[in-house]
């Protein structure tokens, strides 16, 4: 047995008590998303695999702490179970789908927002600014964690059984994570995050823009203007982070936005579609199809009806 396959299994053993944990805050509030008495952590929990959620995630680090899941962003998947780690470092558009979760073993997972300010923060006292060539890299990925990160982790989840503990010592775990994972096999995305003027924060900043106003015509040299890069290296920078052009982001941004206020709004699909900012609503529909597997009006009695 390797050196790595005997860490790996060491770590899914220390999940198994994350596991205990987390059932206890979530067994009797059913599936979906669990928020906490600790602002930046919540548990998800899923009892069947036929769950898929789309949307757009916010930086985040997760873990899996029972079952498996698997993460499309763009063309890619990334899939990943219990004692691995997902982090997203800029706001992505992604589709969700739990792959292995029952009754008796749901799938569980361990969710923590990710604070720019909090890393930098961090980065400022680990290492110092230093002049050296950098690499945009993906805004997502998924790494094995290891027991010393899920024991932070099983720290954090007990502080809320000790309410009182929480406002002085949730920041102190919260900061001891955010060092693993700098110091992680992943350390330098992570850094990236909250590093002034990389590229992945240059390219974060005009998510934001584009997030604001989705609706609207996009044109690239305007927004490789803000990114202070050419159009050509933008686009290839905003590609390498997103996995995606940014017309491709605009489009995912529309289409989800459609989605929520079909659901939610009870709005139709040609209102809709021009809402968004689709001119052609038969363009609409053949987008929207494309991406949720159905027309319109099919998708959201499918999903009123699951």
């Amino acid at each position: 047995m390797t050196l790595a396959t005997l860490s790996q299994g060491t770590a899914i053993s220390a999940c198994q008590g994350l596991a205990a944990l987390v059932a206890q805050h979530t067994d009797r509030q059913g599936d979906g998303t669990h928020p906490t008495a600790i602002g930046q952590l919540e548990f998800l929990r899923e009892s069947s695999d036929s769950t898929a959620i789309h949307g757009v995630s916010e930086p985040i680090f997760a873990i899996v702490i029972q079952g498996k899941k698997e993460v499309l962003l763009g063309e890619e998947t990334y899939q990943y179970g219990a004692a691995q780690y997902l982090v997203v470092s800029v706001d992505l558009p992604l589709s969700g789908f739990v792959t292995e979760a029952t009754p008796d073993q749901p799938y569980l997972g361990f969710k923590l927002n990710l604070d720019p300010v909090q890393l930098c923060d961090i980065i400022a006292q680990i290492q110092p600014q230093t002049e050296k060539k950098e690499n945009s890299v993906r805004g997502l990925f998924v790494s094995n964690a290891d027991v010393a990160l899920i024991d932070c982790a099983i720290r954090l989840t007990r502080l809320l059984d000790t309410p009182q503990d929480i406002p002085f010592l949730a920041p102190i775990v919260i900061r001891e994570i955010y060092y693993r994972l700098l110091m992680g096999e992943q350390g330098e995305a992570v850094r990236q995050i909250a590093t002034s003027g990389s590229n992945m924060q240059r390219i974060a900043e005009v998510i934001k823009q584009i997030k604001a106003d989705f609706t609207k015509p996009l044109r690239v040299e305007d927004l490789a203007g803000q990114a202070n890069m050419s159009a050509a290296s933008f686009h290839r920078h905003f590609k390498t982070v997103t996995s995606m052009s940014p017309l491709q982001y605009q489009k995912q941004l529309r289409l989800l936005e459609a989605r929520r206020l079909m659901l939610v709004e009870n709005a139709d699909a040609t209102h809709t579609a021009h809402q968004v900012g689709y001119e052609s609503p038969s363009q609409f529909s053949r987008e929207y199809s494309r991406m949720f597997g159905a027309p319109p009006i099919k998708d959201i009695e499918r999903l009123r009806t699951a």
